[in-house]
């Protein structure tokens, strides 16, 4: 499927006006839109608690209760650095300081994935043809789920409001050990294809891999045994992944968010329109929540303005808010985390039913 065009228009756009807002409020409260002291302390909080974390369990042995409850932890903490730190970075939000970005990206190397590869599935085919069926990998569960009318109906899906919970938990080790191997090979994402890797990018693929599987495989496994490695590895890697994928979900797939078709290789909409009709916010008045995912629960505002980092997000929308209701552009969000994870069951329940119902 080739990439499709938005609709342009010569007159002053949405998307150019809340650009003007936004650019006037960094002027009139004189601030960089990049991360700030809050943001790089929270880095140093999750990462050293990585750490710890981390070398307690490999080389200090706790009980097997506690063994279990800082696996669970080690699998939050994954996420959220990922959330915080690697999100912030691949985006150039982090800093205003390029190698900064840069060193922040790398972390998700670190926790087993591939930065160059995010860049692709995330920032450019992700953020521009958001839910569009047959290019956001994202919305691409395989046969395991149905996310949006245009995808086959498999006879599974009339359960996947129930099994989605493990279709979620395994996303992580899918990830690391799977789909980014299969990008690197066949050189897609999805349909799309990859951007052309230099000699630092390979290197920096297998390298990176090779230092993962050292540090969570090949040495837990010396410390601790196989037996124990398998159950702690798999119970933080599926947690991780249940997070992450909740994460993305609850942003994307609901029952209020739309799956745009192109029509004669055209979108209807302008991109900005686009994004907000694909896009919803949740537990945008939980400042933990907020806190933990690295303001990715103000969804639409990341969407939107993907180079100003995290920390802004609950301040910028406010101006969001306000243009599309005198644009009359509807602005998802569900205010409470219960009421988006309902939204996003009861999307997976209709799309689940006999393809006849789902059309309807």
């Amino acid at each position: 499927m080739a990439a499709p065009k938005f609709a342009s228009s010569k007159s002053q756009t949405f998307h150019t006006e809340l650009k003007n807002r936004i650019t006037q409020y960094f002027q009139e409260v004189g601030k960089s839109a990049t991360g700030n002291f809050q943001l790089f302390l929270k880095a140093i909080i999750l990462v050293c608690s990585f750490l710890v974390v981390y070398i307690h369990l490999v080389f200090y042995t706790p009980s097997t209760v506690f063994a279990l409850l800082e696996c669970l932890l080690l699998g939050g903490l994954t996420a959220s650095i990922g959330f915080n730190v690697m999100h912030d970075g691949a985006h150039g939000s982090f800093s205003k300081y390029p190698w900064i970005n840069k060193l922040a990206g790398l972390s998700l190397n670190f926790l087993g994935a591939n930065v160059f590869m995010w860049n692709t599935k995330h920032n450019v085919i992700h953020h521009a043809y958001t839910n569009i069926d047959g290019i956001d990998d994202d919305i691409d569960a395989g046969v395991f789920l149905r996310l949006c009318e245009t995808q086959q109906h498999k006879k599974l899906h009339k359960y996947q409001h129930i099994y989605f919970w493990g279709a979620y938990a395994l996303l992580y080790l899918y990830w690391i050990f799977f789909t980014d191997y299969k990008k690197y090979f066949t050189k897609k994402v999805g349909s799309m294809p990859l951007k052309r890797m230099e000699l630092k990018d390979h290197l920096s693929f297998w390298i990176f891999k090779a230092i993962h599987f050292a540090i969570f495989i090949v040495v837990p496994i010396y410390t601790i045994g196989f037996l124990p490695w398998v159950i702690g590895f798999s119970l933080y890697a599926m947690f991780a992944g249940v997070v992450l994928s909740v994460v993305f979900q609850l942003a994307h797939t609901v029952e209020e968010t739309q799956f745009p078709v192109p029509v004669a290789n055209k979108i209807e909409d302008e991109w900005a329109v686009h994004q907000l009709k694909t896009t919803a916010n949740f537990a945008t008045r939980n400042r933990v929540i907020s806190w933990l995912v690295g303001g990715l629960n103000f969804q639409i505002e990341h969407h939107l303005f993907p180079k100003i980092s995290h920390v802004h997000y609950p301040a910028i929308s406010k101006i969001i808010k306000d243009a599309c209701a005198e644009y009359g552009i509807p602005y998802i969000e569900h205010r409470r985390m219960r009421q988006a994870l309902n939204s996003h069951i009861n999307h997976l329940r209709q799309l689940g039913q006999n393809q006849q119902m789902a059309l309807n």
